[in-house]
């Protein structure tokens, strides 16, 4: 990582010391939660320049006038940018940027910036995720080579991790609700800035999060996944469904495909790894969605430490129904002027390619937000180990609920010099929703998938 700052905390130093790298923290190690570190893992405390402030709770209620399912209002309104980075200041705040941010600069010069807010840590969660996550520091263990967590639910497993792996299952198994029900588009972005939005409305059932529930009744599914395809009219009334496992070694990811003008539902084929997604024209793989997802099997995980990155934070302007895509979605990444940055801490956790492993990637590095676990940025580098894409996952607190989720994500392939964007909803009625009843499991079936599909 060159000549970064790492920043090791006083918990990875003690979790670093305990006798196995599969075993649990003990109940001294995990007494950190509920004083020096956050119910999360992250450190209370502020940096000691105040550029980081301390976290005091987050956000814990919507703002005045707020309606689950509507587009969420900022709770920062009146705040404005500090400053702003661009390719002629670049080298004033590059020790605080990831290699990837730099090469987008490097790539996009003329226009490529980055505006920076005061940082606010507003990252929360419900106490039962608090609750939960204290259990499981001292009963997660990883099972064998790391594919997989027993003994954990309802909260971050690895809250003090003692590993990259670990650190990896933190992201995967992070809180995103319970039931999410949303209409958005996704749109390829090319050169000359055309795209076409794949509208689709979904659903996800995040089985490890469902209350009353325990590790033993998960039955290896994390959650369900359910969505259709609404436009453009070739890909119409198509739809797919998905039960996410947690161990993928020990048995893949299940997914159906739903085709509307053969009216059949089939299994899809493997969707996993570096398989490239058709609705996003080849510019992501199945493992980049989410920053991250599925099997860690394939690379060896190693645990870098922390470091202050200004990373996306509290992206609400980004979402807003009164942006419009053709002022959002400008040629080579998103329109800067909608964007905010934060400096914040985050873990540095980086991923090398298994020898005899295959994978398009050789290399990823992904920057976890120390208070979300969820991965801000993450870096991908070709065979040859040049930087060849960059993922970026806008944050923002979701405070229905409360939780710490993105926005929208961006995938730029910077040697095509194209990008693509996931989870826009600008342009929609509603945003995601949070508030509808939980279905049953029968409900996301190959069954169901093929009854939705023909209405």
């Amino acid at each position: 990582m060159g000549n970064m700052r790492i920043l090791v905390s006083t918990a990875l130093a003690l979790a670093l010391s305990s006798a196995s790298a599969l075993a649990a923290v003990s109940p001294e190690v995990a007494a950190g939660l509920q004083s020096s570190l956050t119910p999360l893992g992250a450190e209370k405390a502020g940096n000691a320049a105040g550029t980081i402030p301390a976290w005091t709770g987050g956000i814990t209620q919507a703002p005045a006038g707020y309606k689950p399912g509507q587009h969420h209002i900022d709770p920062f309104p009146t705040d404005k940018p500090l400053f702003t980075i661009t390719k002629a200041n670049l080298e004033q705040y590059k020790n605080n940027l990831t290699p990837g941010q730099i090469a987008l600069f490097n790539t996009y010069p003329d226009t490529y910036q980055i505006p920076v807010y005061t940082s606010r840590r507003s990252g929360s969660a419900p106490q039962s995720v608090y609750d939960n996550t204290f259990k499981n520091a001292t009963t997660a263990k990883l099972v064998a080579d790391g594919n997989g967590f027993v003994d954990a639910f309802g909260g971050i497993p690895f809250p003090i991790p003692q590993n990259g792996v670990e650190a990896v299952w933190n992201h995967i198994a992070r809180y995103r609700g319970v039931h999410a029900v949303r209409r958005s588009a996704e749109a390829a972005v090319q050169r000359n800035g055309d795209y076409t939005p794949v509208v689709s409305e979904q659903e996800a059932f995040f089985k490890y999060y469902q209350p009353g529930g325990n590790f033993a009744g998960l039955d290896n599914i994390l959650f369900y996944y359910l969505a259709f395809n609404k436009s453009p009219a070739r890909l119409a009334g198509s739809g797919s469904l998905i039960h996410e496992t947690l161990d993928q070694v020990k048995e893949p990811r299940q997914a159906w495909a739903y085709s509307a003008g053969q009216r059949r539902v089939r299994r899809a084929p493997t969707l996993a790894y570096d398989t490239p997604i058709a609705s996003s024209d080849g510019l992501r793989t199945a493992d980049d969605t989410d920053m991250y997802n599925g099997a860690p099997d394939r690379f060896d995980w190693k645990l870098v430490g922390k470091k202050e990155i200004y990373i996306p934070y509290n992206n609400y302007r980004l979402s807003a129904a009164d942006v419009k895509y053709k002022d959002l979605l400008t040629p080579n990444h998103l329109n800067p002027k909608y964007t905010r940055y934060e400096l914040h801490r985050v873990w540095v956790v980086e991923g090398t390619l298994k020898p005899g492993a295959r994978h398009i990637y050789s290399k990823r590095v992904m920057y976890l937000d120390e208070d979300s676990w969820g991965a801000a940025e993450v870096d991908q580098y070709d065979g040859r180990g040049e930087m060849w894409r960059v993922s970026v996952a806008y944050l923002k607190n979701h405070y229905e609920l409360p939780t710490t989720w993105t926005s929208i994500d961006a995938f730029h392939d910077l040697q095509a010099r194209r990008y693509v964007a996931l989870n826009l909803d600008n342009e929609e009625a509603n945003s995601i929703d949070f508030s509808q009843p939980v279905p049953d499991g029968e409900y996301f079936s190959p069954a169901e998938l093929r009854r939705r599909g023909t209405r």
